[in-house]
């Protein structure tokens, strides 16, 4: 199970995150934003499937949270619900980690402002659920290490979410 990239983009095309596992040029990558957006956007999520063909040779897995879609390449024979399980698991450590997530915490380079769980939240935050509209951000460097504690080269890396905090957090007592 290798998979070539992972996307996060909102309702309008605009990427928030993107992790690359693949060897892809700047071109094609621009390219496959693009055509990933295209291929998820316009699907009906009461009536599809979330697993799409993608160029014959691969499959995007992906699953809508409010606003935003997060896409995965995988090969073509790869289990698909394990990535979408690993998705949903993904958005959960995010939710728990930052108390409550939105589309900002992906766009701003703010830390967390939040609830009292840690040292690291400051002042009050609201909660609101997985993907709510909560008034708290994140520096992206903590949104790319918690993708690389679940998947690494490609790869599952982690499916325990509180082996994943714990990791997290010893690397947030290190800054």
């Amino acid at each position: 199970m290798v998979l070539s990239f992972i996307l996060i983009q909102n309702r309008q095309g605009k990427t928030r995150l993107a992790k690359w596992y693949a060897p892809y040029s700047d071109e094609e990558k621009v390219k496959l934003k693009g055509e990933i957006h295209r291929l998820v956007a316009p699907r009906d999520q009461k009536h599809q499937s979330n697993f799409v063909e993608f160029r014959g040779s691969s499959k995007i897995v992906y699953r809508r949270y409010a606003g935003l879609f997060f896409c995965a390449c995988v090969d073509a024979n790869d289990n698909e619900l394990a990535y979408l399980e690993a998705i949903h698991f993904f958005v959960e450590v995010l939710d728990q980690f930052f108390g409550n997530v939105c589309e900002l915490d992906l766009v701003f380079n703010f830390y967390k402002v939040s609830g009292e769980k840690s040292k690291r939240h400051r002042g009050q935050g609201q909660e609101e659920g997985v993907w709510g509209h909560g008034v708290i951000s994140a520096d992206k460097g903590q949104v790319y290490a918690i993708l690389d504690e679940v998947f690494l080269a490609g790869e599952i890396e982690e499916t325990s979410k509180q082996v994943v905090l714990t990791r997290l957090e010893h690397l947030d007592k290190l800054e």
